[in-house]
């Protein structure tokens, strides 16, 4: 094991090092603070200060609390975790918790994680009355036989949903009721069929809604933060249970945690972002690599952005209203969207098709208490929608166009009257745009933006060239977008 490179460590210090060598490697390269968070954990877009907290309170030894309204991308944080921890590592052969084989050869490393009941029995000829005299260095190392330990779910990785209906038996484990036909013990650990904490040992467990436990369920939870260790209700015996716990709740389910609980947990409110390069991120990740037919114009996606944004400065603190802005909402937009114009028999979407899922998505995410409340609300979202979409959708257009401008143009009045001039007789007539792009001749402000047009817009599929083109003047042009004032 040790020519392997292998250490013995618990899942919190070895996600210590794995993020502080990374940090180490991004500060040697000279990048940015936001860069280095960022790639730390490329799946949780959060805002950069909560990100800091988030890695100064893993780097600190701490499980994680993560609060905050709904659909704010607390859970996503989980994927980041797994993906740092090694790959692999070393297992004692058989064991039903995946057992390090430090921990039977190594008083000191045993300290921390302790050996399973069913492992000291096994390498000391204990019987399981006897586990008290188990002597660490009495134990032949080189009869251990090994295996590759691979974290994935139920080995090293578990999630919790909570519920009332959550008792301490799922945390803790079960009777594997064949074994207990064969041992006929009921108290023996070997009859236990390992629980989430014990699927957790020695990786990452996730609690999504953590208040929703009842009390006795988070009691058995506690045990485990506290000393690595669970016990089964019907057990004499102990069981190890080392892992990171990344919990979250909604605000209103808080008062619900214990306190002694919530002491072990390091809290930390996760809200939407407010930078909007990473409201935009997060479209971006759910669109990558996905292939449609659909051509969705960089405009729409901006424009779903800033709408959902808007909605979080006017919209409120209603409950009924909670969800109006999360960050599913923004991608829905983008994916029901699509749909609609696929329903209209359209290769490309189109403002009808945009503001039809719009209009769907925040109406389908109201929480509402009753008919009165629901047909109140009703109106909120689409008076909301009616006069907050088209504006989005300029904004996002302005926005297009003034990239150019600014980047291109070098933000040059005449240069951008002579391109809009260029660009109105060009597309005057199809044949004018056909000769123009197909002979890659005069006009060349017009032609400057037709690339930048073809370099922005990243739709896979065989709606291309002319068309594609087309399709974005066309709601530029409708939207009067040309100008950055």
């Amino acid at each position: 094991m040790e020519k392997s490179g292998y250490s013995p460590e618990t899942p919190l210090k070895t996600l210590e090092m794995a993020i502080l060598e990374r940090l180490d490697r991004y500060g040697k390269e000279g990048r940015s603070k936001a860069f280095k968070y960022q790639n730390l954990f490329p799946n949780t877009i959060l805002d950069t200060d909560v990100q800091e907290k988030i890695i100064a309170a893993l780097l600190s030894g701490n499980h994680l609390l993560l609060f905050g309204p709904p659909g704010s991308g607390k859970t996503n944080l989980i994927k980041d975790i797994l993906n740092l921890l090694p790959t692999q590592s070393f297992a004692v052969k058989d064991c039903p918790v995946g057992c390090s084989p430090y921990s039977i050869v190594d008083s000191s490393f045993a300290g921390k994680v302790p050996p399973c009941p069913m492992c000291k029995s096994r390498f000391s000829n204990l019987e399981m009355g006897e586990l008290g005299a188990f002597i660490h260095e009495k134990v032949n190392r080189e009869k251990i036989p090994l295996t590759i330990f691979h974290i994935r779910e139920g080995h090293g990785f578990a999630r919790i949903q909570g519920s009332p209906e959550v008792f301490p038996d799922n945390l803790t484990g079960t009777i594997n009721l064949h074994k207990l036909e064969e041992i006929g013990d009921p108290t023996s650990p070997e009859v236990i069929q390992p629980g989430k904490l014990l699927q957790a040992n020695r990786g990452v467990l996730l609690i999504d809604e953590i208040g929703k436990l009842p009390h006795g369920t988070q009691n058995v939870l506690l045990q485990a933060l506290q000393e690595g260790t669970v016990t089964p209700a019907k057990s004499r015996e102990t069981f190890p249970a080392s892992f990171i716990a990344v919990t979250t709740s909604n605000l209103t389910d808080l008062d619900a945690i214990n306190e002694p609980l919530n002491d072990r947990l390091s809290n930390i409110y996760v809200g939407y972002n407010t930078e909007h390069y990473k409201n935009r991120m997060i479209i971006d990740l759910h669109l990558r690599g996905t292939k449609d037919d659909v051509f969705l114009p960089e405009i729409f996606i901006e424009a779903a952005v800033h709408l959902v944004e808007e909605w979080r400065i006017k919209g409120g603190d209603i409950y009924e209203f909670r969800e109006v802005g999360s960050n599913r909402t923004m991608i829905d937009i983008v994916t029901r969207t699509r749909s609609y114009a696929k329903l209209f028999g359209k290769k490309y979407l189109a403002l009808d098709a945009y503001i039809n899922g719009v209009r769907d998505v925040m109406m389908g995410r109201i929480r509402a208490r009753g008919e009165e409340s629901f047909f109140e609300n009703k109106k909120v979202i689409e008076d909301f929608a009616k006069n907050h979409t088209p504006e989005s959708v300029k904004k996002a257009g302005k926005k297009y166009w003034c990239k150019f401008y600014t980047k291109e143009l070098s933000s040059n009045p005449m240069l951008g009257k002579k391109t809009l001039q260029q660009m109105e007789k060009v597309m005057s007539s199809s044949e004018t745009l056909s000769k123009v792009i197909r002979s890659k001749k005069g006009y060349s402000r017009f032609l400057a933006f037709y690339d930048y047009v073809m370099k922005k817009e990243r739709y896979p599929g065989p709606y291309k060239g002319k068309m594609l083109f087309k399709r974005v003047y066309d709601i530029m042009r409708k939207n009067d977008v040309f100008s950055c004032d």
